[in-house]
This record gives structure tokens, sequence and C-alpha cells, in this order.
């Protein structure tokens, strides 16, 4: 939802890494790795926002180095709009005021953890608005998420991983779950405490 509100995925993370590190400058290799686009792409959203005036340069032994423009005249609100610093408990009432989730969640008995992201979490960037964790039969999990979504009034994103299979991949940094926990998210369930570990 917000790559589409700021016209680019690679904008969006390249916003989400410049607003969350203030006074910090990187260079476009480093740049490149930490948000996992194409080099071209993110060249081509630095000369855009360089062009706006969202970001300055500045070299450095034969270095480019880009970092926030602090007196930006929109930094204030661009950088609540992507901070990190949302503490959970401000997000999650956020979400509970669409959805009471405790309630909700109690009847999906073998899943172990339920993770909000995507359009539930302002400042997102996952694709993926709800990830669960565990096991439950695919009619309970249709009927849960058909509910969600008229609740909700949109389609939503899903995906589902076993509990062995999330554990793995939490421990090897796997791309698809680390998009999600090292991103903007909320824990609605966590049985065991593995997410939040």
């Amino acid at each position: 939802m917000i790559d589409t509100l700021f016209g680019s995925k690679t904008r969006v993370k390249l916003l989400y890494l410049f607003l969350n590190n203030p006074g910090r400058a990187f260079y476009v290799r480093e740049i490149t790795r930490r948000v996992d686009e194409q080099i071209n792409s993110v060249r081509r959203e630095l000369a855009n926002m360089l062009n706006v005036g969202v970001i300055k340069s500045d070299s450095v032994d034969n270095k480019l180095y880009y970092e926030i423009d602090q007196d930006y005249v929109h930094y204030k609100p661009l950088k609540q709009i992507f901070s990190d610093k949302s503490s959970s408990s401000e997000i999650s009432s956020e979400v509970a005021s669409t959805t009471d989730w405790s309630k909700r969640l109690k009847h999906l008995t073998g899943v172990k953890a339920v993770i909000l992201s995507g359009s539930f979490v302002s400042g997102a960037h996952s694709k993926v608005d709800v990830l669960i964790v565990g096991t439950i039969p695919k009619a309970k999990l249709k009927k849960f998420m058909k509910d969600l979504e008229e609740d909700e009034h949109r389609t939503l994103n899903y995906a589902t991983l076993k509990y062995d299979d999330f554990s793995y991949r939490l421990g090897v940094k796997d791309r698809f779950v680390s998009e999600i926990i090292d991103g903007k998210h909320v824990i609605a369930l966590d049985v065991n405490g593995i997410v939040s570990k």
C-alpha cells in the first residue's frame, strides 16, 4: 500500500533506511546491499531524491555518500511515517481498533504465532499482511481469512508456515521471514515466544 503511495518499492526502502539513520551517510554499494534492490534502480531513486532535496550527497575518498537532509521541509512528517521508533503498543492499538485479535485468535488451535505487517502497520514495506505460524486446517484458515477480509473491507495477502519451518528460516535469516521480522510488524500471537527471542 505505501509502495503505491510513494510510487516505488525501492524509494520506500531508501526512505526507510535514511530516515531511521539521521546523521549517517551511506555509499551506493552499501545502500544496495541494505535495501536488497538492483543498483540501477537504487541509483535512479537516489538521483530523484537528490533532485527533490530529501537527501544530500558528499564525496569522501572518491566515494559518493548519501544521507537524509534534516533541513528538508517535509523531514519531520516523513520521519513520522517511516520511523522505526513507533512503539509496539502504539501500533498495536491502531491494529486493535479494527480487530479484536485476542478474541479472534483463541479459536485457532494449532497456531503458534501470528505476525501482522504490510498494510496493517504504518511504514511496513512487507507484501505480507498476515503471517500465520503453526498448523491449521485449510477450511479453518480459509474461513479465518474470509472473516478478516470482511471486517477489513479489503483483500489481504497472507502466508502460512509450519512452526519448525518458521523456526529454521528465522535461524538462517531467510529473506522472506527477515523482511517481515526486521521491518515494522506487530506480534498478535506468540505462544512460545519464538518471535520475541
